[in-house]
């Protein structure tokens, strides 16, 4: 596993990183196990929240003996207030079993309202700087999924990550995701991508027990491989995985039998664009 620095932090992270949200409701022996491979295999960096369900229950004594080789990374709802969002991180800290988070995220910014408390006095990136203060908190980030909120927030603080959809059919439908690469480096953030695996809305297939609420590349061993490979030749630190262990698997297995080269070359990125016509689609509603 290559492992690449975290923006302007001094996370050293994998380039795949763990989704914590594939372990809701998995019995904890397997979940021990998805873990110990995950870290076996060379991963690093693992992500989570308190939205996801039971996973950091699981998580927590999962990660317990590994927690001195690891970087957790976690996340609050942006629209809460500065005490909220201590009470969310407390439980957390609890919940996961350590003494502080590696990175702590506002999540899932979607819309101006939370966005606005979010940065507010009294709000939620108030609460996480001042557990920056305390040492609870080592580097502080967020995740958004539209590419306005990203850029909002990229220059509104001083943000030491951003998380963002840097995906094969959001990229080239949309044109989401270069914009917010270039602006986040200007700042030395960190980019942490998600959705690589990821390709469009359910519609009338079947789900065969995948619990994303998304498809992901499940299906078609040749787009998994492009798409992984397409969202690490961007300016990104990492790629999490979706939220099934399945698709971890697959991720690291195309991973090792690509020998680690991942970055495109300029037939695959054909051969991927080839794809959007019969496998792409609309992933998130059409950003505004």
């Amino acid at each position: 596993m290559k492992y690449r620095r975290l923006g302007k932090t001094d996370l050293n992270v994998s380039e795949i990183s763990f989704g914590g949200i594939m372990l809701m409701n998995t019995p904890q022996n397997k979940a021990n196990q998805i873990v110990e491979k995950a870290i076996k295999n060379g991963i690093n960096f693992f992500d989570v929240g308190p939205t996801y369900g039971n996973a950091q229950n699981i998580l927590g004594p999962a990660l317990k003996t590994f927690r001195d080789k690891v970087y957790l990374a976690n996340k609050t709802e942006p629209g809460q207030t500065k005490d909220q969002v201590r009470k969310d991180m407390e439980k957390s800290l609890k919940l996961l079993d350590t003494e502080y988070f590696d990175l702590y995220q506002l999540h899932e910014v979607t819309n101006k309202n939370a966005l606005n408390k979010a940065l507010d006095s009294g709000g939620a990136l108030e609460a996480i700087i001042e557990a920056r203060a305390e040492g609870i908190v080592k580097n502080i980030g967020f995740s958004a999924h539209k590419e306005w909120a990203a850029l909002k927030l990229i220059n509104s603080f001083d943000f030491d990550t951003v998380m963002f959809p840097i995906n094969w059919n959001y990229w080239f439908n949309y044109n989401q995701g270069p914009e917010v690469i270039k602006e986040a480096r200007k700042n030395n953030m960190g980019i942490i991508a998600i959705k690589a695996l990821a390709q469009k809305q359910w519609k009338n297939e079947a789900q065969n027990n995948y619990n994303t609420w998304y498809k992901p590349i499940y299906d078609n061993q040749k787009l998994a491989e492009l798409a992984l490979k397409f969202s690490l030749s961007q300016d990104v630190d990492t790629a999490v995985s979706p939220g099934d262990s399945r698709m971890l698997d697959l991720a690291v297995n195309i991973y090792q039998d690509q020998k680690e080269q991942m970055q495109i070359s300029d037939s695959e990125l054909k051969k991927l664009k080839g794809f959007l016509d019969s496998h792409g689609g609309k992933l998130y509603p059409i950003p505004k």
